[in-house]
């Protein structure tokens, strides 16, 4: 399973009050796919580039649906409702070795984190490819 590394403009955005993390937020979290290796200090969507649109996949990526976050004992933890998936169609889908995690309903779509899948990975027609988030560890948390 691929770990999950944070940019580091997270930790201000999060002091600047760009995300909204909590249950029942109406902010939409989105993962989108790279061959470009992310570098800790992108901040925004599209930096790394995001894969080109085309069969069964859109720029922007997928959401990880409807949010819970919530905090117990002092760690808050973030956790996606929906796992985002890909399946190509009508062509091959890659390749890609990233996932990035962002906030695009922000007007500036700043970066959160992402993936690494450790080798490129091309889906060729017909074949998914999903991220699985972690239920009850959640995306990420914050103490």
């Amino acid at each position: 399973m691929a770990s999950f590394n944070k940019f580091y403009c997270f930790v201000q955005d999060v002091a600047n009050a760009l995300h909204d993390m909590k249950t029942g937020t109406a902010q939409v979290y989105k993962v989108y796919l790279t061959n470009a290796a992310p570098v800790v200090t992108n901040t925004v969507y599209n930096t790394p580039a995001d894969l080109g649109a085309g069969n069964g996949y859109t720029a922007g990526g997928n959401s990880v649906g409807t949010i819970s976050g919530a905090q117990t004992t002092g760690t808050f933890k973030f956790v996606g409702g929906t796992d985002p998936a890909w399946t190509a169609s009508g062509g091959s889908i890659g390749p890609f070795q990233y996932a990035v995690l962002y906030n695009s309903t922000s007007s500036t779509k700043p970066l959160i984190g992402w993936w690494d899948y450790g080798t490129a990975i091309t889906l060729t027609n017909g074949n998914t490819f999903t991220i699985d988030l972690d239920q009850t560890n959640g995306i990420l948390t914050i103490t």
